[in-house]
């Protein structure tokens, strides 16, 4: 079985994170979907796998005032710290495995660009979808990026699951409502091709 905490930081150690292939320069598309959800200035955002991602420093520029980044990475959350200097000072930081995350206040936006399809064993899908339902709060926003059908099969050495959106929303249950999918072709740093699609959903307010 492979260790994944070691899997991350060994790549991190051995790559520059503008080399990876997940590696965008700009996070277009994941920018555009949480203008779409119109989440506030203030709200709490997280960004589920984020390591090194620019996405947080997007969202800085943009006047987002309530950010945190979670990898499983030290290495990869090191990386966008010194990036980001003083800035990061103001911005949560959790070191963690997310099947095994307790959030500490409840969120507006869970973004996951490229976690939730690594996760190929069943329990672990649980374990992922008991954090985020922790953490959402009711009305919150979910958006979540996975290779789509007859995409890449594999990522960094590590099988995937491919994803359209009656697979996801299966996995996900009822309390969640599909607002808008969009495709993306990702072309990585090497010049290879990767098939993703994006999903924006809103979680249930149950509370009435």
């Amino acid at each position: 079985m492979v260790d994944k905490k070691a899997h991350w930081q060994n790549l991190y150690r051995e790559r520059d994170p503008t080399d990876v292939s997940w590696h965008q320069s700009e996070p277009g598309l994941s920018l555009r979907l949480i203008h779409h959800g119109g989440i506030g200035r203030d709200e709490a955002i997280i960004d589920v796998g984020g390591g090194a991602s620019l996405l947080v420093d997007c969202l800085c520029k943009e006047g987002f005032s309530n950010l945190a980044v979670l990898d499983i990475s030290g290495r990869a959350l090191a990386f966008a710290k010194q990036r980001l200097g003083d800035a990061a000072e103001g911005i949560e930081w959790f070191e963690a495995d997310v099947t095994e995350f307790i959030p500490p206040h409840p969120f507006s936006l869970w973004h996951d660009r490229a976690v939730f399809h690594f996760l190929t064993v069943e329990s672990d899908r649980a374990k992922y979808i008991e954090a985020l339902n922790m953490a959402l709060r009711p009305s919150g926003h979910l958006i979540i990026a996975a290779f789509a059908i007859g995409g890449p099969e594999k990522c960094s050495g590590l099988d995937i699951v491919q994803y359209d959106a009656t697979k996801l929303m299966r996995e996900l249950g009822r309390g969640f409502e599909l607002m808008e999918q969009r495709d993306e072709l990702h072309i990585t740093p090497s010049g290879a091709e990767q098939q993703f699609t994006y999903y924006r959903f809103t979680k249930a307010d149950t509370s009435g």
